[in-house]
């Protein structure tokens, strides 16, 4: 059996008050969960689903709302699907983030739903109909991957800022006068055609981008590349690992108040995906990072997982928190009780968690494995009134920790100390 070296807490013996970190920005952020697919169409009722969104701790969803499927010609509006949706987030007590795409084909000349529309005033109009039908949602996202030819042909910044998103932002605007509205949803590269998120927040800014934040997908690109390691660090593509860049250049862009909404991140799983997977234990500890880089990034305010479930299509994405059949991955489980070996000096290994599920500060017990069994370190503490917590323990490289959440009684994947 190991010996159990002693505890040292941020706060003094483990048991005590735990101090919590307060990183600029970041003791706010939100962490949700988008799947518009299962979250219409999954097992169960619509209600069932969303109640599992807020049972895994989802404090947002993204949903989106497609302009050629809710006005499909000129003089007629379809609001049924996305009042539903709406509305059984809202009875969960979850926040939407609404994310507008799409022009119908009688706004833009018979184009695809990609091809920006004839006349910004025509986007603008639906705009405004969509804030008078939901006055209450706060949070919204104009377009989807203006970056990338398959969502916006031409992917050109100005176009985009000024058919898109500044006469939408405006509008809303006109109806929600303290709505946030995200420009950008950048893809972490251009790919072909396309254009990179840098030269697009930078066109973005040259064109007089009108925003309050800037939303980001910074998916990784590469199964080696991690929230906390590696990413090209001299490219022009932003990925989790390389986000001081989308800090950096969405200041100079925008200004220094302009908020970071990351708002689709997933990392594929093999099985099923043998080129871009990674095992089910990578996935879970880097869903667990991915809240620690976002909640350790200044200005950023959201995160939001893409996906709860597979999707069929193996050349589709594998990012989900269970698998097409309904099994649950472990990421599941590191969605909602993240845990992050942040630093490690001698022995000191400082720690980094949050029990999502839950209101104001939590309970929690952090635990270690001794032989087949698992054991608390100390007498638990508690988190700050967002969940969060930091803490130091004195163990060995090798050690395997996990948090358990007393409440729930359910815990965390295995950390092991590096």
């Amino acid at each position: 059996m190991r010996r159990l070296l002693p505890i040292v807490c941020a706060a003094g013996i483990l048991g005590s008050s735990v101090a919590a970190t307060t990183a600029s920005g970041a003791s706010g952020l939100r962490v949700g969960i988008t799947d518009d697919a299962w979250l219409e169409f999954g097992p169960s009722t619509l209600e069932a689903r969303a109640a599992r969104l807020k049972t895994l701790g989802a404090d947002v969803t993204r949903v989106a709302l497609e302009w050629p499927v809710i006005q499909p010609t000129r003089d007629t509006y379809a609001w049924e699907r996305t009042d539903a949706l709406l509305e059984a987030l809202r009875t969960a007590g979850i926040v939407p983030v609404l994310s507008v795409w799409g022009t119908p084909a009688w706004a833009n000349g018979g184009g695809r739903p990609n091809v920006a529309p004839s006349s910004a005033a025509t986007f603008a109009t639906f705009a405004r109909a969509a804030a008078e039908r939901y006055p209450w949602v706060r949070h919204w996202i104009i377009w989807n991957e203006p970056n990338q030819r398959r969502w916006l042909n031409p992917p050109s910044p100005v176009a985009y800022v000024t058919k898109l998103l500044n006469p939408a932002a405006a509008a809303i605007k006109s109806v929600i006068p303290k709505a946030a509205i995200a420009g950008g949803s950048t893809a972490p590269r251009g790919s072909q055609g396309g254009i990179s998120p840098v030269d697009f927040i930078r066109g973005m800014g040259r064109a007089g981008a009108r925003l309050d934040a800037y939303a980001h997908h910074p998916h990784p690109l590469s199964p080696a590349e991690t929230p906390l390691t590696g990413g090209c660090k001299n490219c022009l593509t932003i990925t989790l690992a390389t986000l001081e860049r989308l800090l950096d250049e969405t200041r100079k862009a925008f200004g220094p108040r302009t908020r970071i909404w990351l708002s689709e991140v997933g990392f594929q799983t093999n099985p099923p995906d043998r080129i871009l997977g990674v095992t089910w234990a990578r996935q879970a500890q880097s869903l667990a990072e991915a809240q620690y880089r976002a909640y350790s990034g200044s200005r950023v305010d959201m995160l939001i997982q893409y996906l709860v479930r597979d999707e069929p299509r193996i050349d589709a994405w594998q990012s989900g928190l269970e698998t097409t059949s309904g099994r649950a991955k472990p990421a599941s489980l590191g969605f909602s009780l993240p845990l992050v070996q942040v630093s490690r000096n001698g022995s000191a290994t400082k720690l980094w968690g949050q029990v999502r599920v839950g209101k104001g500060a939590r309970p929690y017990v952090l635990q270690r494995r001794v032989g087949a069994a698992w054991r608390a370190v100390g007498s638990g503490g508690r988190t700050t009134a967002r969940g969060f917590f930091t803490l130091t323990v004195r163990v060995e490289k090798g050690a395997q920790l996990r948090l358990l959440d007393p409440v729930t009684r359910r815990s965390s994947p295995a950390l092991v100390v590096k």
